[in-house]
C-alpha cells in the first residue's frame, strides 16, 4: 500500500515526508524533485516569501546509489526563514514575541475555525500548519510518485487554464481527445509561461488582470487542468463508492489549499447537455483494440479508468489574505477589525497546478501497485505487461 505523511509548520525549522511503499528499484532523480519544488514556488503573482525560500529536497532513507530500496523514503526540506522565526516558533520555552501572535483572523482562511476546534487563542497555531506551504512536501512525494509512472509509460500533465476571470484553450477542450503528441505539446508549452499556461494568447490580459489585484491589495482565483496519458484500463473499482478513482482523485485536489470545486472531463457541462452529447461512443480498431474518438468522461466511466486520457480540473478561489484585509472580530475584544496580514501572494493558481500534478499522481501510483503489486519495479512492470497482453485478447 503506498501511503504518506508530511509534517512541519510554515515557519517552523523544516518540512518533512515519509513515502512508503515504493516498489524497489525505481531510478530516482533528485534533480527532477527539485525542479518540480522550484515550478511549486515559481508563476507570476507570488509574494515575498517565495524570494525567501529556495526549496530543495534531501533524501535521508530509503534511496542506495539512486534507486529506491523498497524501504520507506525519508524527505526534508528546510525552510530557509527559519532562522528569523525561532523564537517565535521555539517547540519549548515561553511565547517571545507577542507582537506575531495572531488574534484577528482572516474571512476564507482556516483561522477561527482551526482556533474553536483546538481552542487556541493565538491563531498563529492554526496558521501555520493550515498555511499552503505544506504542500512543498507533497510536490516532493509526488514527484517520486511521477518517476515511477513514467517507468511504467504513464505521464502526468497539468497546467492553467483560467486566472482572474481569463479563460484559455486546452487540447482537450469540449471533450476533444487528442493524442499523447498534442497533450506533450501543451505541457511544453506551460513549462515555459509565467501563468503555467498553453495558451500564449492569453497571457497579456492573465498578467494585467494580476497587476491590477495587487495595486488593489486584491487577489485572484483560477482553475487548473491535469492530464494523465498512457493510464491502463481497469484502475479503480465501481464495487464501493470509495473505491471509485474518480473518489480518490477528487478527494485529493479538494484537499489543496483553496480548492472548492474539482471537475472530470466535461464536468459540470455535462449536466446542461443532452446524453448524446455528453457519452463517448465506443469503436474497435484491430490495431488499437477500443477506443473512443471524444473523451468528455474524462477517461473514467463508473469509477474505472477505460484507457483514455485522464483529464481533471480544479477550481483554486482567491487567496484569503488581502493586503486590504477584509472585515474581521479581534477575538480577545470582539472589537471589529480589520483581519490579520500576512505575507503572501496575490495568486496561486500556477503552484497550485504543481501540486495537483503531484497529488494526481499519488493516487494513480497507488491505484497502479494495488492492481499490479509487486516489491521491485521489474515486478510490477510484468504484471503490467501480462495485463496489458490479456486486454489484446479481449
Amino acid at each position: 500500500m503506498l501511503r504518506y505523511l508530511t509534517a512541519g509548520e510554515s515557519h517552523g525549522p523544516a518540512l518533512l515526508a515519509i513515502l512508503e511503499g515504493l516498489p524497489a528499484g525505481v531510478p530516482v532523480d533528485l534533480e527532477a524533485v527539485n525542479a518540480e519544488l522550484s515550478r511549486r514556488q515559481g508563476g507570476y503573482g507570488r509574494g515575498a516569501r517565495m524570494g525567501i525560500e529556495r526549496d530543495e529536497a534531501e533524501i535521508l532513507s530509503g534511496v542506495r546509489h539512486g534507486r529506491t530500496l523498497g524501504s520507506p523514503v525519508g524527505l526534508l526540506i528546510r525552510n530557509r526563514d527559519w532562522p528569523n522565526w525561532q523564537e517565535v516558533m521555539s517547540p519549548f520555552g515561553p511565547p517571545q514575541e507577542r507582537r506575531r501572535e495572531v488574534t484577528r483572523p482572516r474571512p476564507g482562511h482556516a483561522d477561527l475555525a482551526g482556533g474553536m476546534k483546538y481552542g487556541h487563542r493565538d491563531l498563529r497555531n492554526v496558521l501555520e500548519r493550515a498555511s499552503a506551504r505544506e504542500t512543498a512536501a507533497r510536490v516532493a512525494v509526488g514527484a517520486l510518485c511521477v518517476q515511477l509512472l513514467e517507468e511504467l509509460g504513464v505521464r502526468v500533465y497539468s497546467y492553467v487554464v483560467s486566472l482572474g476571470g481569463v479563460e484559455a484553450s486546452s487540447p482537450g477542450e469540449g471533450g476533444r481527445n487528442p493524442g499523447p503528441r498534442e497533450w506533450e505539446k501543451a505541457w511544453a508549452r506551460a513549462l515555459s509561461s509565467p501563468f503555467y499556461c498553453p495558451d500564449a494568447r492569453v497571457e497579456e490580459e492573465m498578467r494585467r488582470r494580476v497587476d491590477e489585484a495587487r495595486e488593489g491589495g486584491d487577489t485572484l482565483g483560477g482553475v487548473f487542468e491535469v492530464v494523465a496519458v498512457g493510464v491502463p484500463p481497469g484502475l479503480g473499482s465501481y464495487a464501493f463508492w470509495d473505491r471509485r478513482l474518480d473518489t480518490r482523485l477528487a478527494a485529493a485536489l479538494m484537499g489543496i489549499p483553496g480548492v472548492k470545486g474539482v471537475e472530470v472531463g466535461l464536468g459540470f457541462a455535462a449536466s446542461r447537455l443532452p446524453g448524446s452529447r455528453v457519452h463517448d461512443e465506443i469503436f474497435y480498431r484491430p490495431e488499437r483494440g477500443y477506443l473512443r474518438e471524444t473523451n468528455r468522461a474524462g477517461g473514467l466511466e463508473g469509477g474505472v479508468t477505460n484507457g483514455e486520457p485522464l483529464v481533471l480540473r480544479g477550481a483554486m478561489k482567491p487567496i484569503a489574505t488581502l493586503m486590504r484585509p477584509l472585515q474581521s472580530v479581534d477575538i480577545e475584544t470582539k472589537e471589529e477589525v480589520g483581519a490579520q496580514v500576512e505575507r503572501s501572494d496575490v495568486v496561486a493558481v500556477p503552484a497550485a497546478s504543481v501540486v495537483a500534478r503531484a497529488q494526481v499522481a499519488f493516487v494513480l501510483a497507488q491505484a497502479v501497485l494495488e492492481k499490479f503489486g509487486g516489491d521491485s519495479l521489474e515486478e510490477v512492470k510484468r504484471h503490467l505487461e501480462g495485463y496489458r497482453r490479456s486486454l489484446e485478447r479481449y
